[in-house]
């Protein structure tokens, strides 16, 4: 199973990052290059322990729907979201966030499995990871953006 960590520094309060990361709308404006919309379930707000969303969004030029839940929340400290359908075999994506140096660390783990047998763990090395891998990247960025000037502007 493939695994993906990121860890990025956030000059900002731990809650504002934790909320930002699980903030539905948010997470549309950090995704819009891939068009992402919630179309179901939480589709708008703070999502929280228990509650699903279903995304929409376009994947190597091919619309895909994804449905994700929390299953674990330890606010503003931990949480959970995995597939619980879609496009992969599985996944499961937890957020971390510890206090250090006046800011925050947040860690990204993300685990997943591609369908298709040998096909997918082909699919893996040749373009999977580094895809997931760039997906994260940039969402973390613009969190750690906006994070840091909601901190600047209090």
């Amino acid at each position: 199973m493939p695994l993906i960590e990121i860890k990025t520094f956030i000059d900002a309060d731990i809650q504002v990052c934790f909320d930002l990361s699980r903030d539905i709308d948010f997470h549309k404006m950090s995704m819009v290059d891939s068009g992402e919309k919630a179309i179901a379930g939480k589709t708008s707000g703070l999502i929280a322990l228990g509650e699903w969303v279903t995304w929409e969004a376009k994947h190597f030029g091919i619309t895909q729907k994804l449905t994700s839940k929390i299953t674990q929340f330890d606010p503003p400290y931990y949480f959970v979201d995995e597939m619980v359908s879609g496009a992969f075999k599985s996944f499961k994506h937890e957020h971390r966030f510890q206090i250090e140096n006046d800011g925050t660390v947040m860690v990204d783990t993300f685990y997943f499995q591609s369908p298709f047998g040998i096909f997918g763990k082909i699919a893996n090395v040749l373009f999977l990871k580094h895809y997931m891998t760039n997906l994260l990247v940039t969402r973390n960025t613009f969190l750690k953006e906006k994070a840091e000037e909601l901190s600047y502007n209090q």
